[in-house]
């Protein structure tokens, strides 16, 4: 990269004339070259003597002394071909020829062949230019030994100065993309460009093949512009969804069934400055494909949780097991959402009914708990589910002893809306004095708890 950007070259690979590992047979040269010398020697001196003998021997079969001259000669032989020059061994002189018929001519040396006198010669020059013995056969060759470079950081590497007059210039910038900035949206389309050409070279996509799918999170809201543009195609999504999937009639259906069903929310919209992006309220997340609405996720996001309403989507689209995934991207975008706002880190998906096969997929996502309905406590599914099977109803709790801790001690404090007043129940009761409302406002006072009758209103007429 950096020579490319400093000088505008291309590199081809590793250098020829650099060899990345040294060759093992020059590495050793000095070593292996000291060896076979002292063999050498060891041979001739060897051979030298058998012959000495051998002549002595002959002589006084004959009868005749041996002569001197011919045994100091062959001495002289030996010793002219000595090998301090560091040449090897190729004859011997000997004018003393062996009887016939005594085995193989002990006179001249064993046959070699010349590419192994050639290493021979080789190794015996490396080792005359290195005296000491050591293995320097490839510092031999190349010259003395250098120090070897020390590493670079990664930071060397990459901020390494170029010259004034580099071939190219490369810049790095660092561009927010959500919320996009100026830069962002100024260099939008170039960068598009760059990920569809990417895309058709690298990944062998046709260049009219979609490249984006969507999923849009719309609040439930007849002021967002989103919400609006889209209701038609949704609408028409959920119909047919209706028909297909639950064989509803099309005349229950319709516009208003849709708007009171899945559209008409009571939570209000609020934005507060520790909340997440989107704020706290009734969203729909939708599933773009195409260019077209394939599903919708009907959600409301709340300070402690997300609460999973209603999926309804595209039968044609089955099998994508929509449903399954809509439930992993709700719950990813949960744990977004806890990252913005630690303090919601619960997924709701509703009421689960074992005897329900529809129902029954809410069971798989783990871990999960069921709320026991008599002491208002966590329980994990596991512990939940052989009760389950023996009893459409049961309590979760295993303690008989617990009790609805939050349950309503003094119905009396719940809040009832009466005549455009709030007032406690206990005032009301007594302007009023009508015994048959009494247990159905402690029926109410039970079902919501102490806590939560005293924050809501109880509207009477």
């Amino acid at each position: 990269m950096l020579k490319f950007l400093a000088k505008g070259e291309v590199s081809k690979g590793h250098c020829e004339d650099e060899p990345m590992e040294p060759i093992l047979e020059d590495a050793v040269a000095g070593d292996v070259a000291l060896i076979n010398k002292l063999d050498v020697q060891c041979d001739l001196k060897k051979l030298g003597d058998t012959l000495k003998e051998s002549l002595e021997r002959e002589e006084k079969k004959k009868g005749k002394p041996a002569k001197k001259e011919d045994a100091k000669e062959v001495t002289q032989s030996q010793e002219r071909e000595e090998l301090g020059s560091g040449e090897p061994s190729r004859s011997v002189e000997v004018r003393a020829t062996p009887q016939p018929g005594k085995g193989a001519d002990l006179s001249k040396p064993p046959c070699r062949k010349a590419k192994e006198i050639r290493k021979e010669r080789k190794r015996l020059k490396l080792m005359q230019q290195n005296p000491a013995g050591e293995p320097l056969g490839v510092q031999a060759q190349r010259g003395p030994k250098t120090e070897p470079q020390q590493p670079r950081s990664l930071e060397e590497l990459i901020f390494e100065s170029l010259p004034e007059n580099a071939s190219h210039k490369l810049e790095v910038r660092v561009v927010r993309s959500s919320p996009p900035s100026s830069q962002f949206k100024a260099t939008m389309l170039e960068s598009y460009q760059v990920y569809k050409r990417y895309q058709m070279v690298i990944h062998n996509h046709s260049p009219d093949e979609p490249t984006v799918s969507q999923v849009r999170l719309v609040p439930v809201s007849w002021e967002d512009a989103a919400f609006t543009s889209s209701f038609s195609q949704s609408l028409s999504l959920y119909v047919k969804y209706q028909v297909a999937v639950h064989r509803d009639p099309p005349e229950e259906c319709g516009k208003t069934e849709f708007t009171g069903f899945l559209c008409t929310s009571p939570l209000e919209p609020e934005n507060p400055p520790n909340g997440p992006d989107c704020g706290y309220g009734s969203f729909h997340q939708q599933y773009w494909l195409d260019g077209k609405i394939i599903a919708v996720g009907v959600i409301d996001i709340l300070p402690y949780c997300v609460s999973s309403v209603y999926l309804y989507y595209d039968p044609d689209y089955s099998f994508l097991s929509l449903g399954v995934y809509s439930a992993l991207r709700e719950i990813a975008f949960t744990r977004q959402l806890h990252e913005k706002v630690p303090q919601l880190s619960y997924y709701y998906m509703g009421f689960y009914i074992h005897s329900c096969p529809k129902m029954r997929y809410k069971g798989h996502y783990r871990p999960s708990d069921l709320l026991c309905p008599e002491t208002y406590v966590w329980v994990p599914i596991e512990q939940c589910l052989p009760s389950l099977e023996n009893s459409k109803y049961c309590r979760f709790n295993q303690d008989p002893e617990a009790a609805d801790e939050g349950r309503s001690k003094d119905p009396d404090r719940l809040r009832v809306f009466h005549k455009k007043a709030i007032v406690p129940y206990g005032v009301y009761r007594r302007q009023q004095q009508d015994p048959g409302e009494e247990a159905a406002v402690r029926q109410y006072a039970s079902l919501v708890g102490q806590a939560c009758a005293e924050r809501m209103l109880l509207l009477r007429s």
